[in-house]
């Protein structure tokens, strides 16, 4: 069993490594035919390999963008459905079990386990053993949670969010009133324009099955300055053309912080992204 990881690991970072000399190739032969096609001037990088480009380009008229393990990671969302473990950090207090329950509510087909005295590694293990898709790990601070780790097995990647202005089902004024609807929910993903923020909305999608056409309930993932707010609705038809919300809860903030290609046990992974705080421009430059 450890050998066959290992080795599937090792062709998993193979392909990867592949990746970069197939994508520049790509964009050299599009930047020629693009050349070509508008009647200009060669680029100066590629007037030496322009005969050998053109040779090929022949070859490959119908050539789509070369595939990346981006692809490979979630070949199987929307055939099988997500299976996900919920877990917390060790010694969890009592508002954070809370949030770990109300998360289990959130995701369909999701399991939460308590930590106890397991190391991440055992987690990691255990997901695999039992083809569990994604293991997401919730955080805390004196009481509040304040991150969340999403990991997707089996070969990553793992992204790593910041908690914000955190609220329970338990301080939503609806909440005496309102029950957790079990139905696949839709998804409404709203601000995530760049590729970074495409991948990211990739990662949190995937979490979720395909729903029925007539659910009535809505997940919101709205971006707004890199941070994500979170937050959950049933609706109900009020006429023809209205409809009634009502917010279930919980309700909180995200902000991705660093993504790496690897899982949750992989120390070291490589980082596919990291925040940069300390730079002049931190504060202006917007990620997703």
């Amino acid at each position: 069993m450890i050998r066959r990881q290992a080795r599937e690991r090792r062709e998993y970072i193979y392909r990867k490594n592949q990746e970069a000399q197939e994508r520049q190739t790509y964009e050299r032969k599009q930047k020629l035919k693009d050349a070509l096609a508008s009647g200009k001037q060669l680029p100066t990088e590629l007037k030496k390999d322009a005969a050998d480009l053109g040779k090929v380009m022949t070859m490959d008229e119908s050539q789509a963008e070369p595939t990346t393990h981006i692809d490979d990671e979630y070949s199987r969302a929307g055939i099988m459905d997500p299976k996900i473990v919920i877990t917390t950090s060790r010694d969890p207090s009592s508002k954070l079990l809370q949030f770990a329950k109300e998360m289990r509510l959130v995701f369909p087909n999701s399991t939460r386990i308590n930590r106890g005295n397991y190391v991440v590694k055992e987690l990691a293990d255990a997901c695999r053993a039992n083809d569990v898709t994604d293991l997401v790990v919730l955080h805390e601070h004196r009481g509040v949670p304040d991150a969340l780790i999403v990991s997707h097995f089996p070969h990553g990647p793992t992204l790593y969010f910041s908690l914000h202005n955190v609220g329970l089902r338990h301080d939503i004024a609806t909440y005496s009133q309102s029950t957790v609807s079990e139905q696949y929910p839709h998804l409404i993903f709203e601000g995530f324009t760049s590729k970074l923020g495409k991948r990211v909305m990739d990662a949190l999608r995937y979490l979720f099955p395909v729903p029925k056409p007539d659910a009535t309930r809505v997940m919101t993932f709205a971006n707004e300055n890199d941070f994500i707010s979170f937050r959950h609705h049933v609706f109900a038809k009020t006429s023809h053309k209205e409809v009634q919300l009502a917010e279930v809860g919980p309700r909180f903030e995200m902000k991705p912080y660093e993504i790496r290609q690897g899982t949750i046990e992989q120390a070291t992974a490589d980082k596919e992204w990291v925040l940069s705080h300390y730079t002049r421009t931190a504060k202006k430059r917007r990620q997703l």
